[in-house]
């Protein structure tokens, strides 16, 4: 069960995971030891996954997003595998659903440009069968974009 406290240690690491043992146990008013425990179940429940560095796209030259909505024909439990192992090898793939409505699936892609981009295109509907409509839009500008769930 996950109480006040950590939740206040998962905002905190949600926005600062280089934090010190010591900052966080001083910011949610606990001993090292006692804090130190929770992070470790934390972790050992899954409810931390893992600790990352975000990266900024636009000082790696990665600034084009694009959405790619995806319609396949073949809903079969082989396609699904094959289709779901094939799109998430893709490096520049940096979500993917499954999704309800009119599309089937939809990805989030990252790449340099629109010439990087159609360079993607080309393989993803060169790489699976089955594929009965594909369509993109692109983001213009990001107005928010967040990893931190709210608590």
């Amino acid at each position: 069960m996950i109480d006040a406290t950590d939740k206040k240690i998962l905002r905190l690491l949600q926005q600062d995971s280089t934090l010190s043992l010591n900052d966080i146990a001083e910011a949610v008013n606990l001993t090292t030891t006692p804090c130190w425990k929770r992070l470790k179940r934390l972790e050992e429940e899954g409810v931390i996954e893992k600790r990352v560095a975000l990266l900024n796209p636009e000082k790696l030259d990665l600034s084009f997003t694009a959405f790619v909505l995806v319609k396949t024909s073949d809903h079969s439990h082989e396609w699904y595998g094959r289709f779901v192992g094939t799109v998430s090898e893709f490096p520049e793939v940096m979500e993917f659903y499954r999704m309800a409505g009119e599309y089937d699936y939809m990805l989030k892609v990252q790449v340099r440009d629109m010439k990087c981009f159609d360079e993607f295109y080309k393989r993803l509907v060169n790489s699976v069968d089955g594929l009965s409509n594909v369509t993109s839009t692109f983001a213009m500008e990001p107005l928010k974009y967040t990893t931190a769930l709210p608590l």
